[in-house]
């Protein structure tokens, strides 16, 4: 069957944080735990006219054939997850879900393009308990639908070269604030602390993490000789933001006012701000490249 044009919602729902949810609990009962929720997460997708394009891991791929049942399917989505029963509070699971509406191609139930990627983007960029999507998809939304969101920032995406809108969709109806499980339900709570880096005049800012080096692959490409092709990473833990060195020539941070530290296959949690080199130290190459950064937390940029 050959690859149709079609206009689609697509939609991304995944396990945050699987990874210490296996540690914690084993890999029998976290997978019992994960194929619970994959199941609601299916039948949440039926209900709303949508279909399950493939299962990923600890989360799904789906589409909609438009931005309100796809929206309606991520708020029931998040509420039958954080409803449901669990035999210890301490692992509770929570869902990061990311959509965005736009042209596809379609083979069969299969469906592939830009489209895709920037719905996995937004999921990327989400947290547990949370929804995002672009902002050209919430002005599609129905106006009690549209009510529910609310406008972020506007991000730099990785293969885009203008900036998208992300906006945050609230999902439940008691009161007026997203409640964020294991969090109190407040908008001060419910805001993650965030990383803004700057490259080449480029503004870029993240809530979970991201790869830096060479090759095009990764969410920030480095153009630097010195540069490895995987030469870094930062990673979200808690609150913090952990810089992780990967590279042949190592990672140079240097925090403002501080004196610069140097990583070699070993990791840094970063604060305050300043900047990262890739390869060499600014001191003894000065045209090596640099990524500035900017750690804010809650209080930052809500008082904004």
């Amino acid at each position: 069957m050959p690859a149709e044009k079609a206009t689609l919602a697509v939609l991304f729902a995944d396990v945050s944080d699987s990874t210490s949810l296996y540690e914690k609990m084993g890999d029998k009962a976290a997978f019992a735990q994960v194929k619970e929720c994959l199941q609601i997460l299916n039948a949440v997708t039926r209900k709303f006219r949508g279909w399950v394009i493939k299962s990923i891991g600890d989360g799904v791929m789906c589409a909609f054939p438009s931005a309100d049942f796809a929206a309606q399917a991520a708020c029931e989505m998040q509420l039958r997850i954080e409803q449901r029963p669990t035999s210890s509070a301490k692992y509770k699971i929570a869902i990061r879900i990311g959509l965005h509406y736009g042209n596809v191609l379609r083979e069969g139930q299969d469906v592939y393009g830009d489209t895709v990627n920037i719905a996995a983007r937004m999921t990327a960029l989400c947290t547990g308990g949370h929804i995002t999507m672009t902002g050209s998809t919430a002005g599609l939304l129905s106006p009690p639908l549209k009510s529910r969101v609310r406008s972020l920032t506007a991000l730099a995406v990785k293969g885009k070269e203008q900036e998208i809108d992300i906006h945050e969709m609230t999902w439940q109806d008691s009161g007026q604030e997203t409640h964020v499980p294991g969090r109190a339900g407040s908008l001060r709570a419910m805001v993650e602390p965030r990383l803004q880096l700057e490259y080449r005049h480029r503004k870029y800012v993240f809530r979970d993490s991201l790869a830096l080096g060479r090759a095009d692959t990764n969410d920030i490409v480095i153009n630097d000789p010195m540069a490895s092709r995987v030469h870094a990473r930062i990673e979200k833990r808690k609150d913090q933001f952990a810089l992780v060195d990967q590279s042949s020539n190592g990672t140079y941070v240097t925090i403002t006012g501080r004196q610069e530290i140097a990583l070699r296959r070993s990791e840094f949690v970063l604060y305050g701000d300043g900047q990262i080199a890739f390869g060499d130290s600014p001191g003894d190459r000065p045209d090596v490249a640099t990524v500035r950064f900017l750690c804010e937390s809650p209080e930052n940029f809500l008082a904004g």
